[in-house]
């Protein structure tokens, strides 16, 4: 492994790792001294929750499944521009890293303002992830017929294997962006936010949850809580005795829980419902896509675009998923507190226990050592909570 490969690793462990040096944007105040649960701790205040903590039941006889997932990275950061290629245009929207879930609406609503000038008419969006389908729906919004050309069906797609947490992490290099798309970044967080923010409820697989960032040594903090602290409700950095967890640092936000399969098979409905047609294409190089009869094409290939546009930047970032048995009990998130990434995360239909950002690795493969990682490090956070109401 380089010492560049080294670096760029720890900037991402840095965007995901604990936001526990940022000063105190609201007050909670500390525990309450009554009660007590079946662990004997005190409870705790909570901003979102009145229940107290429970600890999700890890073990590795409890799993489901394990995956793997490649977020599509880009150093300097994702595409999103217009180019024209023998008469068609071409809008790329592209390259989101580890925060295309939650960047989705916003990056999507720049690549169709790129597309202010041109006629009305027939849209083609390649790719039917979660920048497909969001870029196509906001089309149909603005009057387009819209196809949607796809090697694989959205279930099938990176982003259905995303964790959810609504947090444009590690998608840049921060030493590496420019001002200019740290002001797209921006500008884009804001747009996917909102967004969000009306679908919580709508059965889009959108709630809001507590979210505890854990570490032993102060952080800086993930760089979209650093810079955008409005998005982020209930941020206060807890003294021990304020949690139940090990870890020295930690710091409490509310923020959004979104279900990849929930709001990505609510969205392609959506786009059905809309009018939107679907047709199954490998798009093997770029004379293909130059072939479509229409004339307006949304580039939204992710990972693919590396070869289809020869984008030399593009890298994989392998990231390894543990899924458990869902428990209803558990309704808050973790990030932080272990040897590498690692978060749990809890959906309705299951426990997600995270996991491994590895640039560079095409694997598909789960490894044996990073799924044992990954449930030690996980259970040694929930020591002192207990498994009951």
């Amino acid at each position: 492994m380089t010492e560049d490969h080294d670096l760029s690793k720890r900037r991402m462990l840095r965007a995901l790792g604990a936001a526990s040096a940022l000063p105190v944007l609201a007050s909670l105040g500390a525990c309450t001294s009554g009660g007590g649960g079946a662990n004997g701790l005190s409870s705790y205040a909570r901003p979102f929750s009145r229940q107290p903590f429970v600890a999700p039941r890890i073990s590795e006889d409890r799993i489901l499944r394990v995956i793997v997932g490649h977020r599509p990275f880009r150093p300097s950061g994702f595409v999103v521009k217009r180019e024209t290629y023998d008469k068609k245009e071409i809008i790329h929207n592209y390259g989101h890293g580890g925060g295309g879930i939650s960047l989705s609406w916003g990056s999507s609503a720049l690549a169709v303002q790129q597309a202010t000038s041109l006629p009305v008419g027939d849209a083609a969006v390649i790719g039917a992830g979660i920048m497909g389908l969001t870029t196509a729906r906001l089309l149909q919004d603005a009057g387009w017929n819209v196809t949607i050309y796809t090697r694989a069906p959205s279930r099938h797609s990176v982003s259905n294997v995303g964790a959810g947490q609504w947090a444009p992490t590690s998608v840049f290099d921060e030493d590496v962006a420019s001002d200019a798309f740290v002001a797209q970044y921006k500008y884009a967080s804001r747009i996917a936010h909102h967004a969000y923010q009306n679908l919580v409820g709508a059965d889009y697989g959108v709630s809001f949850k507590e979210n505890y960032y854990l570490s032993d040594e102060p952080q800086e903090g993930g760089y979209y809580l650093r810079e955008m602290p409005e998005l982020f409700t209930s941020v206060v950095n807890l003294e021990p005795g304020q949690h139940p967890f090990p870890s020295r640092y930690v710091t409490q936000t509310v923020t959004m829980l979104v279900e990849p399969a929930m709001f990505l098979r609510r969205v392609r409905s959506d786009f059905f419902v809309a009018g939107g047609k679907m047709v199954a294409r490998d798009f093997k190089d770029i004379s293909m896509v130059l072939a479509l009869p229409e004339t307006t094409i949304f580039n939204c290939t992710g990972l693919g675009a590396k070869a289809l546009f020869g984008d030399d930047e593009m890298q994989p970032a392998k990231g390894q998923l543990v899924f458990l048995p869902p428990d209803p009990a558990v309704d808050y998130l973790t990030v932080g507190g272990g040897s590498d990434v690692t978060y749990m995360f809890p959906r309705k239909g299951e426990i997600l226990l995270g996991g491994s950002f590895e640039l560079g690795d095409w694997s598909r493969e789960p490894e044996a050592e990073v799924t044992q990682r990954i449930i030690a490090d996980n259970r040694s956070l929930f020591e002192r909570v207990s498994t009951r109401v």
